[in-house]
């Protein structure tokens, strides 16, 4: 037994937890694909000049995620997390090929409409295979791999685009080359484990001894398997209905769930994202430069957490990543004051919106994908991430479809001043309902969260 009170070597799941953040990787790319050949595509597909039909090219992704997102739970349980993953690079290929040899607006939608549907199925599916195969002393760092994996994407779709004013056609390019990340996600799957947690779910108890040995290393098996067997209460085969998520004792972990996401999206970071390039105009910074400044800032942060997640803990980088974003979103009202001469409401500006990614990529941005399934019991796990990654998604819409509006209608220090509301009703929030997961296994986290009758 002295052997196995100590850690499990990380190297072990390390390969695993790798190939699965490929789907990570893929959602950056796919988020930040059409940023730059937006214009190129309108021309060559003939609808240059039409707005509504360039934000269907972009929204129709998301739509697609939506979908993807809220069957992702039921996928991942009926079949596996490894051919979840599978079926998430399935729809990514196909929508690829088709977008990139799309010939007009409909095949376009068509293409993105699939890859949106991968999109959606693979985060919540990351969350949960990189949670349930990590050693509990290294789970947080291995969840920050996510964050760092979409921000790679992120930066490899603007890397990719970057000829396409120069080279005619290269937006087909840019499709086909993500083609190849999906393929390696769906060939790599076949050699990782599949989830313990999973197989001891649906009464595999020996495969998921085997599996152990694989992530864990032999002398680690048995109180891997010890804390499985602590939590079998005998309802684990049953089907979970809707309806258990929404009441009764598992309403208070999907609330904060839901509430986590929903706080994530309302403070205002995916407008920052979309419109970062206006405001780095003002400065004189040309839309290319200001993307890399950005990705620079988001990529700085999520190294920062996972050198931090397993050190400090999820509570305390999450509640100083709101309130860093909190004072962010102050100084955009205050370089939004009439009083401030041009430079000086420039550099508070480009300032506040750099420090607002930063801190965002510290704890806002991480930390909820890798906290709710921790938080969540083993039975509902897969559900209940579907719900709220469902929630992200609808938040993420509205807010990307009202923001201009809002901006006209309301003014840029009233919209960032809600923004910096939200951020500080999260600081209230997670002081008030989130605990502390760092260090503590799964079972330990679930005994705590929910005593069993």
């Amino acid at each position: 037994m002295g052997v196995e009170t100590t850690n499990p070597p990380w190297q072990r799941s390390f390969i695993h937890v790798l190939v699965a953040t490929i789907s990570s990787f893929l959602f950056g790319y796919h988020l930040g694909v059409v940023n730059e050949p937006l214009e190129s595509i309108s021309l060559d597909l003939g609808f240059n000049g039409n707005t509504l039909a360039e934000g269907l090219v972009v929204s129709t992704c998301l739509g697609g995620a939506f979908v993807g997102s809220l069957f992702s739970g039921w996928i991942a349980d009926g079949v596996g997390r490894r051919m979840a993953f599978q079926l998430c690079a399935l729809p990514m290929i196909i929508g690829a090929l088709i977008s990139a040899t799309a010939k007009n607006l409909e095949g376009m939608l068509l293409g993105r409409l699939l890859v949106g549907s991968g999109m959606g199925l693979g985060p919540p599916v990351a969350a949960l295979y990189v949670t349930e195969v990590s050693p509990a002393f290294v789970r947080g760092t291995y969840g920050s791999f996510i964050q760092i994996a979409t921000c790679l994407g992120l930066m490899g779709a603007l890397l990719i685009g970057i000829p396409v004013q120069e080279i005619s056609g290269w937006w087909r390019i840019c499709f086909l080359v993500s083609t190849i990340p999906a393929v390696i996600l769906a060939l790599g799957m076949m050699f990782c484990a599949e989830s313990p947690h999973w197989l001891y779910k649906r009464g595999r108890s020996a495969e998921a001894e085997a599996e152990y040995e694989r992530l864990l290393g032999g002398s680690h098996v048995k109180t891997a398997m010890v804390e499985l067997y602590k939590l079998d209460r005998g309802d684990d085969a049953d089907a979970v209905k809707l309806s258990e998520l929404f009441y009764g004792r598992h309403f208070r972990v999907v609330f904060i769930g839901s509430t986590l996401f929903a706080l994530q999206q309302l403070s205002g970071i995916n407008a920052v994202f979309y419109f970062s390039s206006a405001v780095f105009k003002s400065a004189g910074v040309p839309s290319d430069l200001a993307n890399v400044f950005v990705g620079i800032a988001n990529f700085s942060g999520s190294i920062v957490a996972m050198i931090l997640m397993d050190k400090l803990g999820r509570k305390v980088l999450l509640l100083w990543s709101f309130l860093g974003m909190a004072v962010s979103m102050f100084l955009q009202v205050a370089a939004a004051s009439p009083s401030l001469s041009h430079s000086g409401a420039v550099c508070l500006s480009v300032g506040g919106m750099l420090m607002f990614v930063l801190t965002f990529a510290v704890g806002a941005g991480p930390v909820p994908g890798l906290l709710l399934p921790e938080i969540f019991p083993s039975r509902i796990r897969a559900k209940a991430m579907a719900v709220c990654m469902s929630v992200h998604w609808v938040i993420n819409f509205f807010v990307g479809l009202l923001f201009l509006r809002l901006l006209e209608q309301l003014g840029s220090q009233l919209l960032y001043s809600m923004f910096a509301t939200f951020c500080l009703l999260a600081v209230v929030f997670v002081k008030r309902n989130v605990m502390e997961t760092k260090g503590k296994s799964l079972q330990e986290i679930e005994i705590a969260l929910l005593p069993q009758n």
